[in-house]
């Protein structure tokens, strides 16, 4: 699985350390991270966690990435803002058990955690435990095990739903402010990272025109 990490503006200083706990815990189980920034506070391009939603849905409905983590000062915003596009189910996690609840219950492809509410003494620990209950143990396996039918069931049946509710992403992009989504596809990193990795080529040719 590929996994991105995504930080914005608020929580930036704390890429390293977060990049430094989801790789020790995720790399020996055979996946790998690609760090999208920001990088640090005084990152020369800024993301708000508006524009988080618009780099994570890109991201997971081209292939880029398979699952992402983000997260604002509460994790609330990144969440409403991922959840805005087709392709993404995101979930708000603050402990262990969220993490795991999630990944077997609702099954998504993205995570949304608060990296400053709560995010005091220990709080790398937090973060090694919640990605250790969210990569360790599989996904959409059900929780409690007797509830595994109909919320395998319920799934589908959601995924079904969003199809019909929303639009297909190039639509969204279209119609969202055209210089918020630069600005989100700025960095060369994201660039470098999204080209290398995309698998839409759709996709791919609407970020070439976007920023040529």
């Amino acid at each position: 699985m590929k996994i991105a990490l995504i930080n914005e503006n608020s929580q930036a200083a704390k890429n390293a350390l977060i990049l430094e706990q989801l790789k020790n815990v995720v790399e020996p189980m055979g996946h790998t991270v690609d760090n999208y920034g920001m990088f640090s506070a005084d990152d020369e391009h800024q993301l708000t966690y508006v524009q988080i939603g618009i780099l994570g849905a890109i991201l997971l409905n081209s292939g880029a990435a398979d699952y992402v983590i983000t997260g604002c000062g509460t994790g609330e915003g990144a969440m409403l803002a991922m959840n805005s596009f087709p392709g993404v189910i995101c979930g708000h996690v603050e402990d262990p058990v969220d993490a795991y609840t999630f990944a077997h219950v609702n099954d998504g492809n993205a995570v949304a955690l608060p990296f400053a509410k709560g995010f005091g003494w220990g709080g790398e620990l937090n973060l090694t435990y919640i990605f250790e209950k969210l990569f360790g143990f599989g996904h959409g396996q059900g929780y409690p095990k007797e509830r595994v039918v109909p919320e395998q069931r319920n799934k589908k049946i959601l995924d079904a739903v969003r199809a019909e509710t929303l639009r297909p992403l190039t639509e969204c992009l279209d119609r969202i402010d055209q210089e918020l989504l630069r600005g989100a596809v700025a960095s060369p990193a994201f660039r470098e990272l999204f080209f290398a990795n995309c698998k839409d080529e759709t996709i791919a040719a609407y970020i070439r025109k976007l920023i040529a």
